[in-house]
């Protein structure tokens, strides 16, 4: 298995690293979706997210379920298991990262019959797909705008009710199926299916550095990367390490991060000033702020902890103008200095 480029060496796109930080501390955000040009970091920069979350605790089983988890949010073994012995015993694993290839058939995505099973014991048994893998991690997919129509659709479903039903070749299966989806492209490639790019919690815009001294220093660093990766990944241990504890502490303080009235006001207020369809935006924005603050050990959600995240919550929101030829992210930007000002 390749080794992931430390999270803590990816040189500028900070609104994207933070992004993937906010979403590793509250998942329920909806996941990151990261377009821009090629080579610009993007899927090294995920790939390094994964590499230093903090393990989780799981059951030992398909699932990776939540011993602590409510009956409704674990998998049909797990539950008749928890009825018969009493409490599920758990252990620390690594969170799942999931890729989604572009080629990936239904069937490997969602699950389907074991054909080893059938053909060789005559008994219908569930093979689970890529789906029941990515459960309480991170669905990585890369291209994302060219997934195909019907991958899409199975994707909608599943996000939207965060389980997974598959009901083919006889067989009923229902399981959990709560992730991070996480999607990159490039949108010169063609643009994403408005359904899908709606359920994206967080939008994020990716540009080539044109300043010469960052553009030195990424290059000067991948080439270190590549010549001894070993020796390079010990080499930013420390700081990646900060990052994990970071993530950890983040978690911790979540539940206890307060939004006042005055916040919720002002990111309604916003939402109103662009026009953006539904509540979506604002519970996400609210969502995000509440991670950002406790990303940064705040105990309260400010205004300017909304600025701060506004553009990236916001941008993929909007109805197109065409009165107005500036893009989203300029007319998010516009709207949060009229309102909030500098």
């Amino acid at each position: 298995m390749p080794i992931p480029f430390p999270f803590s060496a990816v040189v500028a796109q900070e609104e994207m690293k933070r992004s993937l930080l906010i979403a590793a501390i509250d998942p329920s955000i909806g996941g990151v979706l990261v377009f821009g040009d090629r080579g610009t970091g993007k899927s090294t920069a995920i790939r390094g997210l994964a590499a230093l979350l903090p393990k989780m605790v799981a059951v030992d089983c398909t699932y990776n379920c939540d011993p602590q988890a409510g009956d409704d949010a674990l998998c049909a073994d797990c539950r008749t298991n928890r009825a018969k012995k009493g409490p599920l015993k758990g252990r620390k694993v690594p969170v799942p990262v999931v890729d989604l290839p572009l080629g990936a058939t239904e069937d490997r995505v969602i699950g389907a019959l074991d054909l080893e099973r059938a053909l060789t014991k005559g008994e219908k048994a569930f093979e689970p797909g890529l789906l029941a893998r990515a459960h309480r991690g991170f669905l990585y997919i890369d291209e994302v705008n060219l997934l195909e129509d019907h991958l899409v659709d199975s994707l909608l479903d599943v996000a939207a009710s965060g389980e997974n039903l598959v009901e083919r070749e006889g067989l009923s299966i229902r399981h959990p199926a709560r992730f991070v989806l996480v999607g990159s492209g490039n949108p010169e490639e063609g643009e994403l299916r408005p359904q899908l790019q709606d359920r994206f919690g967080l939008s994020v815009e990716v540009k080539t550095p044109q300043d010469l001294p960052t553009r030195m220093k990424v290059v000067r660093l991948r080439d270190e990367f590549e010549r001894d990766p070993d020796a390079f990944v010990v080499k930013w241990k420390g700081k990646d390490g900060k990052v994990r504890r970071l993530i950890e502490k983040g978690r911790a303080l979540l539940p206890e991060v307060a939004v006042p009235d005055a916040t919720l006001e002002a990111a309604g207020r916003l939402c109103i000033k662009l026009g953006t369809d539904g509540l979506r935006g604002e519970l996400t924005l609210i969502r995000a702020a509440r991670a950002l603050a406790a990303l940064q050990g705040d105990t309260e959600v400010t205004i300017e902890h909304l600025k701060a995240i506004a553009t990236s919550a916001l941008r993929h929101r909007l109805r197109r103008d065409p009165l107005d030829e500036s893009g989203s992210t300029s007319r998010v930007e516009r709207a949060v200095q009229e309102l909030f000002g500098a």
